[in-house]
């Protein structure tokens, strides 16, 4: 299954010349990312309660396109790989013909935030994810 999100390119996420800045892909993904987590039920701010996070570990980013300024576009996003402490995503931005205009590997750990050290995935989540794949 793969989890789709609109996304909007504003001025703010534009150089000069009205073409999206390189690293603001990375946040794009990341919106949506946090979007299928609140899709799913999952507050972030109550797993920080409880000491849980997850963070990038790794991005393998290929940028095949210029999005700019004014753009209605979508990120796709799918999981490709489940571990006990970690997600591997694949995620694209693409208009809404299908034309890809960044694609990404990213990998997220799953940590206890005090300890900066790699946790287990809660249990709900995992299911969540797994029946998504």
């Amino acid at each position: 299954m793969m989890f789709v999100w609109p996304i909007s390119i504003y001025y703010e996420d534009t150089d000069a010349g009205g073409v999206v800045y390189h690293s603001n892909y990375l946040n794009f993904f990341e919106r949506a990312r946090t979007q299928w987590l609140k899709a799913m039920g999952v507050r972030q701010a109550q797993l920080l309660a409880k000491d849980i996070a997850f963070v990038v570990k790794h991005a393998d980013i290929d940028f095949r396109k210029a999005a700019k300024f004014e753009q209605d576009l979508l990120v796709e996003s799918k999981v490709v790989e489940l571990k006990k402490a970690s997600l591997v995503f694949h995620q694209r931005l693409v208009d809404h013909q299908g034309d890809c205009y960044c694609e990404a590997t990213v990998v997220v750990a799953c940590i206890s935030l005090s300890r900066m050290r790699p946790r287990a995935i809660p249990l709900n989540i995992v299911q969540e994810f797994d029946s998504a794949r």
